[in-house]
């Protein structure tokens, strides 16, 4: 087979990368002149009527503003640490003025929100219902003040398209060691390798033991595949810890600001000094003890550094007119300024034995001139390869960890994706260098049967259940997966609010879901209704997204009803006692939101509420739960099943389970589909 030329790949990367930089720029513009704002708070991309907390300085040095959400308290939003925001202002004190100049008010102009009229700045923390958002100097903080009304929202990104054209763009051009990793990453000439006896890992399996000895021997690159549940974190972390025996420092880079805290938490449980480039998404002392800035602030001197910036600031303030001497004392200041910073820094990032950020946010100026023997990228294939293209610059050699068989990066370009941006950097080594790659075998996860169709299907048969999990289950002659097959409702498309062949019994204007009472467990004392919910005929949807505008609500009402009855079979009581964990997973997103409204408004669901979690499939990655039931939603006379032909997010999904697996969905519509035909095949097969 001959090698891809690496440059003339890469170039095409940048050609596909500017098509999804194209089509998300007109959608992200399209929303936001089409939709307004109160669309976009639905989708969680926006913040409404927000109420102005506070301004500072924070210890960085920029100006902060603190805000806080009012209103949609119950929507998940889609804001994190360094997504550019705008904040949108109405001033009221405006309308006065033009009240009185004889304009009626509703004849008076005001600024559309949805055009993007305000104040631009970047999300430096979030937590709950509190945002702080990082201005521009010399920002009009009383306009924010005093404003009549204000909300956020997201701006567009240019910054990571712009840092992964640059990556892309460094390493065409690259000579020296990036030069020759980019050659070696696009050809089958075997990675170079250290040869030594294996290192023994007593408290690891045998696939994890050889994966970390693998990631040592390694001289250019290696890659650690972990299927779902096989322990892929655990066998990193131990890596990571080995190879700080043979160097000072590493790079940990992954996707998401989740993924970077979940891997540099394990590493501080390892006792590993983390430095976090970026704040944490999960807030909490442990993850903000580990945060550039909470080292930056703690540090001895940095209350002089303070002092100095806050004389800096009211010297500015404070200018006369003919003050001859004052370039000379700020230029003072200045000095002592940077000396006191590079200090702290060089102390700080001196003492750390991780530095983690994200892909993106390994571009960070701290980092400057800052170069490391190994980098470390986690969850490797849910990044863009440009994306990983901008750390391994910094890196002598590559560690890559994750599964391609499970979720793919995000594109919203489906010419872009067909012509191969989706190929991930990972899965271009596992295609070039199978020697360098380690499966996981062993998993800890799962039932056996629920396991067994996600080992036969995408990883050749080769991952088995440890002993300790091969039979676990919550009820005694329980079947460890089932699926419900319900066609009665039919698609229901974001915008039309409509059922489309529904059969649902009517009863004033509503559509019921009846439930029959069951022969349940007698010593159960959850009571069943036999009228579970009433749901109106035409109820207006939550929006969806890309995979996210459909809905089934019929479909909807069966699923809950099926885990009601599986509650009851199992006994309240014992659900409480044991803290049977359940999460509902539905691809769609306006299936979840609906989900989500179901279970807040019956009762039946309220003592269980705390160990019940609503999520797409990307939001349930990298978790699991006792009890999972999945909504499929798609049911049509065409067969057409859209979004769900993604059978990577099918494996995270069905692979969420530990005891119990319940699949609600069309057959007919589905098994048309093999992949869904082989698993309700496997499913009824064990019934």
């Amino acid at each position: 087979m001959n090698n891809e030329s690496p440059i003339l790949a890469l170039q095409e990367q940048r050609f596909l990368l500017e098509m999804e930089y194209n089509i998300d720029k007109e959608e992200f513009d399209r929303q936001l002149g089409e939709r307004g704002l109160e669309r976009l708070a639905k989708r969680g991309d926006a913040w409404l009527n927000v109420r102005f907390s506070r301004s500072y300085y924070n210890s960085l040095n920029q100006l902060s503003v603190e805000i806080i959400r009012t209103q949609d308290l119950d929507i998940d939003h889609n804001f994190e640490f360094g997504r550019p925001v705008e904040i949108v202002m109405r001033s009221e004190e405006r309308g006065v003025r033009s009240e009185e100049r004889g304009v009626r008010s509703e004849e008076r102009p005001t600024p559309n929100p949805s055009l993007g009229r305000g104040v631009k700045g970047t999300v430096s923390f979030v937590d709950g219902d509190r945002m702080v958002i990082t201005v521009p100097d010399g920002t009009d903080i009383f306009a924010i003040q005093t404003a009549g009304t204000m909300s956020v929202q997201r701006s567009f990104d240019e910054t990571s398209y712009r840092l992964m054209f640059e990556a892309l763009e460094r390493t065409i051009r690259a000579k020296g060691r990036l030069g020759y990793l980019r050659d070696l990453f696009y050809s089958h000439q075997k990675a170079e390798t250290f040869t030594f006896r294996p290192i023994p890992f007593p408290f690891l399996n045998s696939s994890q033991a050889h994966a970390v000895n693998e990631v040592l021997r390694a001289k250019d690159v290696a890659i650690v595949h972990g299927p779902p549940g096989t322990g892929k974190t655990t066998t990193l972390v131990e890596a990571i810890f080995e190879t700080l025996k043979r160097e000072n420092q590493v790079l940990v880079c992954a996707q998401s600001n989740m993924a970077v805290d979940w891997i540099s938490e394990k590493l501080v449980d390892r006792g590993i000094n983390v430095l976090r480039i970026g704040n944490p998404t999960k807030v909490n002392d442990k993850m903000l003890s580990f945060t550039y800035e909470r080292r930056f602030e703690s540090h001895p001197d940095y209350t002089q550094l303070w002092s100095i910036r806050k004389a800096i600031r009211e010297l500015r303030a404070n200018r006369k007119r003919g003050d001859r001497s004052f370039h000379q004392k700020l230029e003072r200041l200045k000095e002592r300024d940077v000396e006191l910073e590079l200090r702290i820094r060089n102390q700080i990032f001196g003492e750390a034995r991780v530095i983690a950020s994200t892909l993106v946010g390994s571009a960070n100026r701290l980092l400057d001139g800052m170069k490391f023997g190994t980098l470390f990228i986690d969850e490797a294939a849910q990044a863009l390869e440009a994306a990983c293209w901008i750390p391994i610059r910094r890196a002598t050699r590559v560690v890559l960890a994750g599964d391609h068989c499970q979720l793919p990066p995000t594109i919203k370009s489906i010419a872009a994706m067909k012509a191969g941006l989706d190929k991930t950097l990972m899965q271009r080594i596992v295609e070039n260098k199978p020697e360098a790659v380690t499966l996981l075998t062993v998993q800890y996860r799962m039932n056996e049967q629920i396991m067994r169709f996600s080992s036969n299907w995408f990883y050749k048969g080769k991952v088995v259940a440890a002993p300790e999990v091969k039979f676990r289950g919550i009820l005694d002659l329980d079947r460890a997966m089932e699926w419900v097959d319900y066609s009665e409702g039919r698609d229901l498309l974001e915008g039309r609010g409509e059922k489309v062949e529904g059969r649902g019994e009517k009863v004033e204007g509503r559509d019921y879901c009846t439930v029959q009472e069951t022969a349940s467990n007698p010593s159960s004392n959850i009571p069943l209704p036999s009228t579970f919910y009433p749901l109106p005929s035409k109820t207006p949807l939550p929006p969806g997204g890309a995979g996210g505008g459909y809905s089934n609500l019929p479909e909807a009402q069966k699923a809950l009803l099926t885990l009601a009855e599986y509650f009851v079979r199992i006994g309240r009581q014992r659900i409480i006692d044991e803290r049977i964990d359940v999460g509902i997973i539905s691809p769609y997103r306006a299936q979840v939101q609906y989900l989500r409204k179901m279970i807040k408004k019956l009762d039946f669901f309220k003592p269980f509420r705390k160990i019940i979690t609503v999520n797409t499939v990307d939001g349930f990655q990298g978790q699991e739960r006792d009890v999972i039931l999945l909504s499929l939603v798609r049911s049509n006379d065409e067969g057409q099943i859209g979004f769900l032909r993604d059978l990577r997010r099918m494996n995270v999904a069905i692979t969420r389970a530990r005891m119990k697996l319940i699949i609600v969905g069309d057959a007919s519509t589905l098994t048309r589909h093999p992949f869904y035909r082989k698993l309700y095949e496997y499913i009824n097969d064990r019934s």
